[in-house]
This record gives structure tokens, sequence and C-alpha cells, in this order.
């Protein structure tokens, strides 16, 4: 999947070949998100084999960095974009009818 976007990772430095922001940038995230719709899981272990390539390649790199880089973010997008729930309304007792 993805691999009509230029939006893929340059190892060992692991930055966009489209734009040179940090892999996965912005544009990339949002493919991700919109390739997987409905496959979480899949994402999640789609992402989780480019954490363990990077952590190779980046032994300096803090592991709760690449974490979040890798891994962290699909969770907040999707929270992000799921509708607010509103909770239902008090009930107000009758008015003495």
């Amino acid at each position: 999947m993805g691999w009509g976007s230029v939006h893929q990772p340059v190892r060992p430095q692991w930055i966009c070949a489209g734009c040179g922001a940090p892999w996965p940038c912005r544009t990339r995230k949002r493919q991700l998100v919109a390739e997987f719709t409905g496959a979480r899981v899949s994402l999640m272990l789609h992402l989780s084999a480019y954490l363990v390539q990077a952590c190779e390649d980046l032994p300096h790199t803090p592991s709760g960095i690449l974490h979040a880089r890798f891994l962290a973010w699909p969770r907040s997008a999707a929270l992000r974009g799921r509708p607010r729930q509103l909770r239902p309304a008090a009930r107000t007792p009758p008015t003495g009818q």
C-alpha cells in the first residue's frame, strides 16, 4: 500500500522523499489513515514494521521519540476524527400537571 505516494521514507535518515520532513510526514499520515480506513490494526502493524527498521537505522534516537513518531499519532488522529458524542440530556421531573 502507498507505493504511489512520493511521501516515502528515505533511509537511513527517515526523512520524507516528497517534502523533507521527518517521516511519516503530515501528508503521509493523512494518506495512511485514508488507505487503512476501517483497518486500524493493520495500520498499526504496518507502522510497527517501519518502527523496527527505524530503530535499526537510528540507534541513538530515544525509543520514546520513535514510538511517538511511528505509533502514537494514529490514536490521536483517530480521536480527532471521531464525532463528539453528546451526553443524553438530563431528565427533568414533570411539572405539577
